[in-house]
This record gives structure tokens, C-alpha cells and sequence, in this order.
């Protein structure tokens, strides 16, 4: 289990309640372009919807390498303070960060 943040897990049951993203790749021909910030978007916005029913309290990611992990931070998560390619957002933040 990954240690949580005060703010994440704040009034929470043990274990959280949490989506794990799977691992969005990119084709590098096409990185620049927006691709991957529209995944995370898309997913975002399916587990936002989902997250009423399910009780979920945030979303996990576990990076595959520095660059997908300043990818990640890059579009709202923030690292977990136990393991350093887990990163973590939680349904507040994801939905601030997707306007």
C-alpha cells in the first residue's frame, strides 16, 4: 500500500478507495501534440463520473520512467512520499486540473 498524503487520505476508510490508471503511452512521432494530456483527460473525466457510485477518493499512476513521472506531475499528480514513480491526485485536484 502506498502511503498517502493528510489531504488524500483525510476522513477516508483504510485502505482508500482508488482508481489505478493504467500506463497511457504515446508513440514518440506524436509527443508534443497533446495526445497524452487528452488520455489523462479523458480517463480523468470517465473516473470523476464513476467516482459518485464507487465512493473513489482519488487516482494513482505508477510511472514507468522520470520522463512519464514529470509527465504526470506535469498535468496535476503529485509524487507519492514513499515511492518516487507513484504519483497521485486526488478527485478535488483532478477535476481542478481539468477545467
Amino acid at each position: 500500500m502506498v502511503e498517502a498524503p493528510g489531504r488524500f487520505r483525510r476522513n477516508m476508510p483504510d485502505p482508500i478507495p482508488v482508481v489505478v490508471l493504467g500506463r497511457l503511452a504515446v508513440d514518440q512521432s506524436r509527443h508534443g501534440q497533446g495526445i497524452g494530456r487528452a488520455l489523462v483527460r479523458d480517463a480523468g473525466l470517465r473516473i470523476l463520473q464513476a467516482a459518485e457510485i464507487l465512493g473513489i477518493r482519488g487516482i494513482l499512476v505508477h510511472a514507468i520512467s522520470d520522463d512519464a513521472r514529470a509527465f504526470y506531475m506535469a498535468v496535476g499528480f503529485e509524487p507519492s512520499p514513499v515511492e518516487p514513480l507513484t504519483l497521485m491526485a486526488t478527485l478535488a485536484d483532478l477535476g481542478a486540473s481539468l477545467g
